[in-house]
């Protein structure tokens, strides 16, 4: 099995985590897997070199500076799988086999780095390669990095361009926990979640992988988290199963959009509960629902109105804080989900600016940390997504 395994900062934090490290990857290389290996910043060195950067710098000599953490990484777990007869090298930026490129603008080179990468693959059957993470390198040879969390980055694209079978992420965490053991009792770890639900769980301030790796991961390609304590590559932590996919979709059936208002339903525990609850217990299924202060909007299939309406009007009834229920009709939804979109700043107003030159009304906007939901005139709907299609 081909694996590139990613060594997080913590798990890399002293000597004898070094040691622990090296354990596992030559006990990997022993069983006759061919082991990639990206290394972070030993510890929080990184952090601590931005910390000393008090003055003027460009931005080379930045990159170069913050580069130590990780150039000190590789050298010491190369000498550590040296010493357990494992034939390795370290490669950092200005390597002759060094694999990740940047562009221009600071992008990877898709292009360039697949080739390069293709290039090391072919060499795993003799080689381990211990790779400095989150650092990349221009076309003229100068340093560059991936932004934070960039080590994850390194392990996930070089997993998906190496063609690994399985990329694993050796941290300080057990995996994804069912929730954070240091505030709830009895958090357990999560045996397998999708790259859909741990990427809102990361822009969310989960910190498991950084989300900007997970746009890299195949579907064909396992992503593992596992902790430093472990001592197994091949087993245990959480795998994170699936592919997350950019696309523009919208929904074929038309919604109604239905309010209930009432004073302070925001600041009323419990009446989210109840509605939701309601409509629930009436097989009602609700595709969206957006909140406001003194309102609540469930957007449910165009054929489901009625009943809706009706249960609904039951609770503004029961419940003092309601006040009435509004239906609105003929509504089509379209959504854009990508991987980029929490990290693109004016997402927003490349959705509303085009639609307002074209005179198309925006009843709603609805986010979560991965996609956005617009709402139209289902006359609309048509113009609505050429124009979303052709701007993501």
């Amino acid at each position: 099995m081909r694996v590139v395994a990613k060594f997080g900062g913590t798990s890399l934090g002293s000597g004898e985590r070094v040691d622990r490290a090296a354990d596992s990857i030559a006990t990997a290389v022993e069983e006759g897997h061919e082991i990639a290996v990206v290394a972070s910043a030993m510890g929080s060195t990184t952090d601590e070199l931005l910390d000393e950067i008090t003055f003027e710098t460009e931005d080379e000599d930045r990159a170069q500076i913050v580069s130590m953490g990780e150039r000190t990484s590789v050298r010491m777990l190369k000498a550590a799988l040296a010493a357990r007869g494992i034939d390795a090298i370290f490669l950092e930026p200005g390597s002759e086999q060094w694999p990740v490129i940047t562009d221009a603008a600071g992008e990877v080179d898709v292009e360039e780095t697949k080739r390069r990468a293709g290039e090391l693959a072919a060499q795993l059957d003799g080689v381990v390669p211990v790779i400095t993470g989150f650092l990349a390198e221009d076309g003229d040879g100068n340093v560059t990095t991936l932004g934070r969390g960039g080590s994850d980055t390194t392990a996930v694209m070089l997993g998906r361009y190496m063609d690994a079978d399985e990329v694993v992420i050796v941290t300080d965490v057990e995996g994804v926990m069912t929730g954070d053991p240091r505030v709830v009792e009895g958090a357990r770890n999560v045996g397998e979640i999708t790259v859909d639900e741990l990427r809102n769980l990361s822009f969310r301030g989960a910190e498991v992988v950084a989300p900007s790796a997970l746009s890299y991961k195949a579907g064909n390609m396992s992503v593992r988290v596992v902790h430093y304590q472990h001592g197994d590559l091949l087993t245990g932590g959480t795998r994170i199963e699936g592919e997350f996919r950019s696309l523009v979709d919208m929904r074929e059936g038309s919604l109604a959009c239905i309010t209930v208002a009432g004073r302070a339903i925001r600041n009323s525990p419990g009446i989210l509960r109840d509605l939701t609850t309601a409509l629930g217990d009436a097989e009602v299924n609700v595709d969206a629902i957006a909140s406001g202060m003194d309102s609540v909007t469930f957007y449910v299939d165009e054929s489901e109105s009625e009943a809706a309406e009706t249960v609904l009007h039951r609770e503004v009834v029961d419940q003092e804080p309601l006040s009435s229920v509004t239906v609105e009709e003929g509504l089509a939804v379209i959504r854009v989900t990508g991987g980029e979109l929490p990290n693109r700043p004016g997402v927003m107003q490349e959705i509303v600016q085009p639609m307002a030159a074209a005179g198309i009304n925006i009843h709603d906007l609805i986010t979560s940390a991965t996609s956005v939901a617009a709402f139209v005139d289902w006359d609309d709907r048509e113009q609505a997504l050429e124009i979303m299609q052709n701007r993501f």
